[in-house]
Order: C-alpha cells, then sequence, then structure tokens
C-alpha cells in the first residue's frame, strides 16, 4: 500500500527532536489529575475485560506504554519514528515495540483489547482520519476499548517550524472539535462511550479532550 504523503514528514520531524522530546514531555505521573484518572479508567478498564494486548499508537518514547504495563495491562507500543521507537526499546527493554503506522497497522483483525491513541492522531490530515479510524474499528476485538486523547480546537490548521528545543520540523496539526472527532469514530464503526474536555489552565491556550469508544459485540 503505497504510504500516504503526510506520513513522511511526521516521521522525518519526530526522528529529529526525539531526544529533546523524551527530555521534555511528561511520564504520565507527573501529568494533573484529571489525565492521569483518565488513563487509569482505560487501564482498568482493558484489564478487567481481558479481550486481548493494548496497542499504544504514536507511543513516542514507550513512557505511556510503560505506564499501561505498571498497572498490569499487556501492552506494547508503536510510532511512526524510528529514533522514538529506539528510545522506546532503551528506556523499557522488557516491552514490545516497533514501528507502523495508524494507517495501515500491521496487527490482525479482532485480536486487539484496546487502543490507546494518546496524543498522536492531530497530525492526521482530517480527510484521512477515516482511514485511521477504520484501522482502530478493524484490529480492535468485539467489545474492545479505544482511548483518544489529544488536542482539539475550531477547525485549527497549524504548521509550526519549530518544536522541542528548537528543532526545525515539518509537521502540521489539525484542532478538530470534539463533536466532529466523535462522529467521525461513529461514522467508523465504534460506539462513543464517554467524553471529557478539559479548558485551557491558566497562560495556556490548548484545549484537550479525551474520548473512550468500543467496538460493538457481535449480534
Amino acid at each position: 500500500m503505497p504510504e500516504h504523503s503526510y506520513l513522511a514528514a511526521v516521521r522525518e520531524s519526530y526522528d529529529t527532536v526525539a531526544s529533546d522530546y523524551f527530555a521534555r514531555v511528561k511520564a504520565p505521573s507527573e501529568l494533573d489529575p484529571l489525565s492521569r484518572g483518565m488513563l487509569d479508567v482505560f487501564a482498568e478498564m482493558v484489564r478487567t475485560a481481558g479481550l486481548g494486548p493494548v496497542a499504544d499508537l504514536g507511543c513516542g518514547p514507550g513512557k505511556v506504554t510503560a505506564h499501561l504495563a505498571e498497572r498490569h495491562v499487556p501492552a506494547f507500543g508503536m510510532d511512526l519514528s524510528p529514533v522514538m521507537i529506539e528510545l522506546a526499546r532503551t528506556a523499557h527493554p522488557g516491552l514490545p515495540f516497533g514501528v507502523g503506522s495508524m494507517t495501515a497497522l500491521p496487527i490482525a483483525d479482532d485480536s486487539l483489547g484496546g487502543i490507546l491513541a494518546y496524543y498522536s492522531t492531530h497530525h492526521t490530515p482530517p480527510a484521512l482520519l477515516p482511514v485511521v479510524f477504520g484501522e482502530f474499528h478493524r484490529t480492535l476485538a468485539p467489545g474492545a476499548c479505544l482511548m483518544l486523547a489529544g488536542h482539539v480546537g475550531a477547525d485549527q490548521h497549524l504548521r509550526p517550524t519549530q518544536a522541542y528545543g528548537g528543532h526545525p520540523v515539518c509537521y502540521e496539526s489539525y484542532l478538530l472539535p470534539p463533536d466532529r472527532i466523535a462522529e467521525l469514530l461513529k461514522q467508523a464503526g465504534l460506539v462513543l462511550t464517554a467524553r471529557l474536555v478539559e479548558e485551557p489552565a491558566e497562560g495556556a491556550q490548548r484545549t484537550f479532550a479525551t474520548l473512550l469508544a468500543r467496538k460493538p459485540e457481535r449480534p
């Protein structure tokens, strides 16, 4: 399958910033109580359901993957950036990590007990989100859960030139309204079960949303 053109920019950018990203991005234990709580809710849901392994898609250096594993979730990480995956393997040698794209997951149908997409879908052009969400639906087991968290906005299209310590980047970001994301998940065949929208903290500009959804059981 041909690679979508935006993926090369995302891969190159995160390969470039990987070391500073690892140093600057907080571990889950350092996040605010709501963010930590939603991760722990997701971990309990997938652990209790016991439907299979959990894929942390866009895992970066594996900090959130390790957080899930510490909560006895059978988790593995996947990222588009080979440099990020090398950092993840070095930092967490007991966990499985691999390079891959959310647009064409190298994962069997109906095999995942859960998917975590944690601040990892906002670089996807909106027209291609149905492809990504379709892959989520394809690979989740019936009854399994998805947690999608990230930046949201009023159809903002951002083109930063630097990130994470001033390194040059060439990716783009798309901040969609939570209702739009929820509708796209529904169109992909997933059932929304909860959403949390966090308003910007004092001095900040970004709004964050967390959506929980599940793949319906077969009749």
